[in-house]
């Protein structure tokens, strides 16, 4: 990142910084503060109409001297009753628009958060970003340099973990503060509903972003499952997690639909324009007609599930399926080694390891058929046991030492074939089957 391009980020941070100020100055200009009201003082009307002359004058003389104490009595209370009604109503009138103005300087307040916390948290990471690339730099130019900043090179790691972390907290607190100013805008009264899900989802996320990988990345692994579904409709992603395969079924013209557990992996989907909601696949397939969708996919699920629900799992899809229509279930190979030791026990979310042929007995068990094993991501060769490569003019010599050293390089040769299938063969394998 250049220097200019951290300028403007610290411009348009000053320029959310008085913005936030503003909005907080209105906010608390706005505030309904409660104020003394003295109590009406009401006088009663005591004019009296004349009376008439004669004898019905004193009549109405006599009467009145009996009536007149509850009559009096009776008007002051209505003259106070009236006067006090007015008064509620004037208070509750100028009540309801300081409240009405309350509630327009707290939306603008919450809406001038987000914007607040974005800059800020850009100008942090951008702030962090330059100083990591500049020490890289110093480091790629200057190799007597990189043992002087070994413990920086070893502090990296941590720091773009923290990074990670901080920007997907981020982006959860911005998610939420947009969710909550509808729910204030359309009813200040009512607090807005709180999450279904924990708040540190986002570490999750975070997670994904460092060991699995970016989106492109994912996608990339994932493009050899789209002739699968070359032409299908209504296809279901299960556990889509940010939606990188069902983006891609989409530019490929395949109508698609996805569902996770986790709320911030479906908001990042639903970013995308894609259509993804939050459930877990077996309630979620156990909602669907049956023959109703054109098929599935499950990309490192069901490393997720207990057997039991796994295999309700299955018998659900079967039902939902239409005839002819795919089942692609891809997970972590626990027949590799290296695959269980450095992918499967690092992710705490895991429950059940599953062979290749375990799956494959599942699959075929509940219905499908022309289901195979597909393995995928070879374990690199440089990672792979080496053969003592000895030369053939070794072998073929008649020299008892020689012929001994060829017998001991052939049965190292033997065993690092049998290690390298056992431990670094695929890190990953999916089942592939139809529903006839």
């Amino acid at each position: 990142m250049s220097l200019d391009q951290l300028d403007t980020l610290e411009q348009q941070r000053r320029e959310a910084d008085r913005r936030y100020n503003e909005a907080l100055t209105a906010f608390d200009a706005a505030l309904v503060r409660a104020e003394a009201i003295e109590p009406p003082r009401l006088v009663a009307d005591a004019s009296t109409p004349p009376l008439p002359e004669g004898w019905r004058g004193r009549g109405v003389r006599a009467v009145s001297a009996w009536l007149m104490p509850w009559l009096e009595r009776q008007q002051a209370f209505n003259a106070r009753t009236a006067e006090a009604i007015e008064a509620l109503t004037t208070r509750e009138r100028d009540r309801s628009a300081a409240f009405a103005e309350f509630q327009r300087a707290l939306i603008a307040f919450a809406q001038q958060i987000t914007a607040f916390v974005e800059t800020k948290d850009r100008q942090v990471s951008a702030q962090a970003t330059l100083r990591l690339d500049e020490h890289q730099r110093i480091i790629g130019e200057h190799h007597w340099f990189i043992e002087a900043q070994r413990p920086l090179l070893a502090a990296l790691p941590e720091l773009r973990a923290h990074l990670t972390v901080l920007q997907r907290a981020m982006t959860m607190v911005q998610r939420r503060l947009n969710e909550a100013v509808p729910a204030v805008a359309g009813s200040v009264a009512a607090p807005a509903a709180a999450p279904a899900a924990a708040t540190d989802d986002y570490k999750y996320v975070g997670f994904e972003d460092q060991f699995r990988g970016s989106d492109e990345s994912v996608a990339a692994k994932l493009t050899d499952y789209l002739p699968i579904f070359s032409g299908a409709a209504d296809v279901v992603d299960l556990g889509c997690g940010r939606g990188e395969f069902l983006a891609m079924l989409r530019a490929d013209g395949v109508g698609a639909r996805g569902v996770d557990t986790n709320p911030d992996m479906v908001a990042a989907a639903r970013e995308r324009g894609l259509d993804v909601s939050t459930n877990d696949a077996l309630s979620f397939v156990s909602g669907l007609a049956d023959a109703s969708i054109g098929g599935a996919i499950a990309t490192q699920v069901v490393e997720h599930l207990e057997p039991s629900y796994l295999i309700r799992l299955l018998d659900s899809l079967h039902r939902a399926l239409r005839p002819g229509a795919p089942v692609v279930l891809e997970t972590i190979n626990p027949a590799c080694w290296f695959a269980f030791f450095s992918s499967y026990i690092r992710d705490i979310t895991h429950v059940q390891p599953v062979h290749p042929e375990t799956l494959q007995y599942l699959v075929r068990a509940s219905g499908f058929e022309r289901v195979e094993i597909r393995y995928r991501e070879p374990v690199p060769e440089e990672m792979k046991l080496k053969t003592t490569a000895l030369p053939d003019g070794i072998r073929l010599s008649g020299d008892p030492l020689a012929s001994a050293i060829a017998g001991v390089s052939r049965a190292l040769d033997d065993n690092a074939a049998i290690l390298n299938k056992l431990m670094f063969s695929h890190m990953d394998y999916a089942v592939v089957g139809y529903r006839i």
